[in-house]
């Protein structure tokens, strides 16, 4: 039975590789792309959504969602994906317009619709989940999992502490941690393991294909970030982890971890306070990645791309 997903997320390089990878994998059902701010703007996260539907062909819904964060002033990483938030690329002009629906509604619609079938798969800000679950806290027992990419157990990438996409919206991800929902997380301790180094990113290159060609260039440009931050031969592939898992689960090792999201503002802010020893025994636990195989998981990348023309 194909499992029943819609990528909530901010693309974004490496969204535009999970959006593929969901695409081509015929165990999951593609129910939307609902986007929100993050990496850059609303308007241009959408832009980049219908963009890579256009590029890759595939007909899925898109719904607009969060402009801003529930409390904090936004945030941008125009530094890493440049300033369309795609950079890299010749991009075509999308045709078809997105969904009247406001992501959030087509959230809630969609789980009422199909209870205990719906994972959702949030690879930027915690936003729309979070209004959702505050706005019709009804569909929380029916979410059947929260894939996430975000938080990380040790280090953060945009402030000592935490890592971009629960920094953008730290109460949002208050929220959805401590929800009754299952939650997995893939943080930047286990993202940080697979790079896109450059015998990775020809692999893409060589299928011979348009959209092999795509994810090749878009990675390239993911690279130089990566290099000058970090000193890496490529870039950490973040988002596709999320529907890597739900296709090829047995590439992960998790460990079950109280998460507690610090959204007092100061040095600690957005912060995902990972209880690895579990000291916290009576508190909610979230399954949190910890080792992927990188190998496995690119390769999976590269079978599934090849299925595009």
């Amino acid at each position: 039975m194909r499992q029943k997903v819609i990528l909530d997320c901010d693309p974004g390089h490496d969204d535009a590789i999970n959006i593929m990878l969901a695409c081509a994998s015929p165990e999951l059902e593609l129910m939307a792309v609902t986007t929100t701010y993050g990496n850059v703007s609303l308007e241009r996260t959408t832009y980049n959504a219908r963009v890579i539907r256009e590029m890759i062909g595939h007909d899925f819904p898109i719904c607009a969602g969060a402009e801003l964060p529930l409390m904090r002033n936004r945030l941008s990483a125009e530094s890493c994906h440049g300033a369309s938030g795609l950079d890299g690329p010749d991009l075509p002009k999308p045709v078809r317009d997105v969904e009247p629906m406001h992501a959030v509604n087509f959230i809630i619609e969609s789980v009422f619709r199909y209870p205990h079938q719906i994972k959702i798969l949030p690879t930027g800000p915690l936003t729309n989940l979070a209004l959702a679950m505050r706005l019709e806290p009804k569909i929380i027992p029916l979410i059947q999992e929260v894939v996430l990419m975000g938080g990380s157990v040790d280090v953060g990438n945009w402030s000592p502490a935490a890592e971009y996409n629960i920094l953008c919206d730290p109460h949002a991800a208050r929220v959805v941690f401590e929800s009754a929902a299952p939650v997995t997380m893939f943080g930047l301790n286990i993202t940080h393991q697979a790079i896109a180094s450059p015998a990775r990113v020809d692999a893409f290159r060589k299928l011979g294909t348009r959209n092999g060609e795509f994810a090749a260039v878009l990675l390239e440009f993911f690279r130089e970030h990566h290099e000058q931050r970090y000193g890496w031969d490529g870039g950490a592939l973040h988002d596709p982890m999320t529907a890597a898992y739900l296709i090829k689960p047995e590439l992960f090792e998790f460990r079950d971890m109280h998460v507690a999201v610090e959204t007092q503002e100061g040095s600690s802010y957005g912060r995902t306070n990972c209880d690895y020893w579990r000291v916290l025994e009576a508190q909610k636990r979230s399954k949190v990645g910890v080792k992927v195989d990188a190998d496995g998981f690119f390769a999976l990348l590269t079978e599934r791309i090849a299925r595009f023309p």
